[in-house]
């Protein structure tokens, strides 16, 4: 006979019913598995739900089964923990090792905050009257990154070396990179995908968007502006990526829908929605334990619906386990800014950070995201956490 016991939450946990998020955790001794988050509790979807497919080390096969099946086991979950559990199914969260919770099948980051482009064009073309490129309200502008070096939470970052050249320096140089930055951003999961020459359409998204997770998009600066032009960046962008080991539903986010702000001028018809839909996601930025930040989300100006209709309106295909991500979060004040290179205004303003003034990252230096945002019934919920620590580059000398 199997035993059960009855789980409590408390009312406030950002961990309730109306969150229930996926990831992929192992107990010791154990394969990685599915599994949800209660409150504290860790419930091993293969024994809730008496199904095989959550048995696997990642979310993808479940994440297949499409937008009907999503609505299906998230009710399916939150019945079950209402009443007695399996408790062979439940796990103390310090208890296991949470893992990478699916497949990247492929990703690109965008620019999508406003905000965020102008202080960057204030910043590199100061002479410019305008901050924006000129093609920055017509499209959501993006590049291509590498699937590979996306890393769960907790995993520490090796500072990247590569090609650097200020200004004054007669010649690049190759070594550690000595202006290592965050961007805090959200990565959107794709459940379902389309075939090469389809598209998505932006009204269609959300039937193929699965979840969010939190995404720091680590960016070595100095790398980045000796490379990028013409063709974007590379090396200063693709050493690492840390993401949260819990995908909160896209179905768990209704209550956080918000209007982008006004799209002016008129986006082109691929990209209209009747209404264009942000998240209202408060997200906090902490330096070696201190907070120097709280980006907004619902500032914003591109949707994910839009990101993702671009993406995919020139007959590029895409699959499960497909992640796109936001660009840097970033708000209209300077304490809302989600990247360092912003927040210290290209390190002419240092932050007093523990006690000394800073502008990039050190080696030893540990940066956390996280989130919380509008839940059902007046809950709150939330992401979990984006951690990375910094160690010293393993790389000296070309």
């Amino acid at each position: 006979m199997t035993s059960t016991t009855r789980l409590t939450v408390p009312a406030d946990s950002l961990f309730g019913l109306t969150n229930l998020p996926y990831g992929v955790y192992s107990a010791p001794g154990r394969r990685p598995r599915m599994a949800t988050r209660y409150g504290d509790h860790v419930i091993d979807l293969a024994v809730l739900l008496d199904d095989d497919v959550f048995a696997r080390p990642s979310l993808n096969a479940f994440m297949a089964q499409g937008h009907a099946r999503w609505v299906e086991v998230r009710a399916e979950i939150s019945e079950r923990l209402r009443g007695r559990v399996p408790e062979e199914a439940v796990h103390g969260l310090g208890t296991v090792t949470l893992h990478l919770p699916f497949e990247v099948a492929d990703y690109v980051d965008f620019y999508a905050s406003e905000h965020h482009a102008s202080n960057l064009g204030r910043l590199f073309r100061p002479d410019h009257p305008d901050p924006l490129m000129p093609n920055w309200k017509h499209l959501p502008v993006g590049y291509h990154g590498r699937a590979a070096s996306v890393v769960v939470s907790g995993t520490d970052i090796v500072r990247p070396s590569g090609q650097r050249k200020g200004p004054k320096d007669p010649a690049p140089v190759f070594g550690p990179s000595t202006r290592l930055d965050i961007e805090a951003e959200l990565g959107f999961v794709l459940g379902t995908g389309n075939a090469m020459g389809d598209s998505i359409g932006a009204e269609d998204a959300e039937r193929h968007i699965f979840g969010v997770v939190l995404f720091n998009d680590w960016s070595a600066r100095d790398i980045q502006a000796w490379e990028y032009v013409p063709l974007g960046p590379n090396l200063g962008k693709s050493f690492a990526s840390t993401i949260s080991p819990w995908v909160v539903p896209l179905l768990a986010l209704d209550s956080a829908r918000v209007p982008v702000p006004p799209q002016e001028p008129a986006v082109l018809p691929y990209l209209r929605m009747e209404r264009p839909w942000g998240l209202d996601v408060d997200l906090t930025v902490a330096w070696n334990g201190q907070v120097v930040s709280r980006p907004p989300y619902s500032a914003m100006y591109w949707s994910p619906a839009q990101m993702l209709a671009h993406q995919t309106v020139g007959g590029a295909p895409s699959r499960t386990g497909d992640l796109f991500a936001s660009g840097t979060v970033s708000g209209p004040e300077k304490e809302q800014r989600g990247a360092f290179i912003e927040l210290t205004w290209g390190g002419r303003e240092p932050v007093t950070v523990n006690g000394r003034r800073r502008t990039f990252l050190e080696d030893g230096d540990e940066v956390v995201l996280t989130a919380t945002a509008p839940g059902a019934d007046g809950t709150r919920i939330g992401f979990g956490e984006a951690r990375g620590r910094i160690t010293s580059s393993k790389r000296r000398e070309a």
